[in-house]
């Protein structure tokens, strides 16, 4: 009894163990440029109190702090808090701070504590996605905004293909497992935030493009991904259980190579088409 009440306790949330499992800084290193330039497009100013949700090591939350914003970023990966936390010490954003956090449950944030709430390619990861929306709209305050980037499924570009690839080689997913790419599905997005208490007017879904630029080769921005990046690493780990690590590898060094749009072979600027939703509290 004492052996499994143990095990019980010590159990890993399987969606923390994904995300600590690699490190996303090597590929967040990429994805600085886009960051930026999609926090510019919101109006953030020094007025606002800012929560980044699935914040990764700060690519939007860092970039929000510097226009002066009172920024918390959370996520459920401790080394990439950590990484945060030193990325924001070293810029001397002191009104910038990362914690270890669940989207599905963000308790010890009180509600309507936010101006804007931002999860790019963060809150869709998460499990139980009508409770991820119904805890982005409670911390958001009445007047204040919601904005999510989410990949879309079945897109052409880099990062759909790579999770669809991926998922051929990986064994299917549990039970009642619902796929993190629907909250690249219009419709899906407007049931999800509408059992929040958004009406679907509040709602806005575009496409727009966020590019990963790296000073070296597709081939080495692939190993970056075989290495560092969960899903990919656990579609590599399966693959080469089966024999069919080289056929996995093949499919996706033609992908990369295909999607870059740098002049250098050296060099790596691949542009990723994901919904951009934007939602009025």
């Amino acid at each position: 009894m004492n052996g499994t009440k143990t095990l019980q306790q010590t159990a890993v949330n399987p969606n923390k163990a994904l995300w600590e499992k690699g490190d996303f800084t090597q590929l967040a290193a990429t994805m600085r440029e886009s960051g930026t330039a999609l926090i510019e497009k919101l109006n953030i100013d020094k007025s606002m109190q800012v929560l980044d949700l699935g914040c990764g090591d700060g690519t939007t939350a860092i970039p929000a702090a510097r226009l002066g914003a009172n920024v918390l970023g959370v996520d459920i990966a401790r080394n990439l808090v950590e990484a945060g936390n030193k990325r924001a010490k070293a810029e001397g954003l002191n009104n910038c701070t990362f914690r270890e956090g669940d989207a599905t449950n963000l308790k010890g944030l009180e509600d309507e504590s936010f101006d804007v709430t931002i999860s790019i390619f963060g809150a869709m990861f998460a499990p139980k996605p009508f409770d991820v929306a119904k805890e982005m709209v409670r911390v958001t305050r009445k007047r204040g905004f919601i904005v999510m980037g989410n990949w879309i499924p079945g897109d052409p570009t880099l990062v759909a293909q790579i999770l669809k690839i991926s998922s051929a080689y990986t064994p299917p997913p549990p039970e009642g497992f619902i796929s993190p790419m629907l909250w690249g599905v219009e419709s899906h997005v407007i049931e999800r935030f509408g059992k929040a208490g958004i009406p679907p007017e509040n709602i806005s879904c575009v496409k727009d493009t966020f590019t990963f630029n790296a000073p070296y080769s597709p081939s080495v921005f692939l190993e970056k991904f075989k290495n560092y990046y969960g899903p990919t690493m656990n579609a590599f780990e399966a693959a080469e259980k089966n024999g069919q690590g080289q056929e996995l590898q093949k499919e996706l060094e033609e992908l990369f190579i295909s999607q870059n749009q740098s002049d250098d072979a050296d060099k790596t600027s691949i542009s990723a088409t994901f919904l951009r939703v934007t939602v009025m509290r």
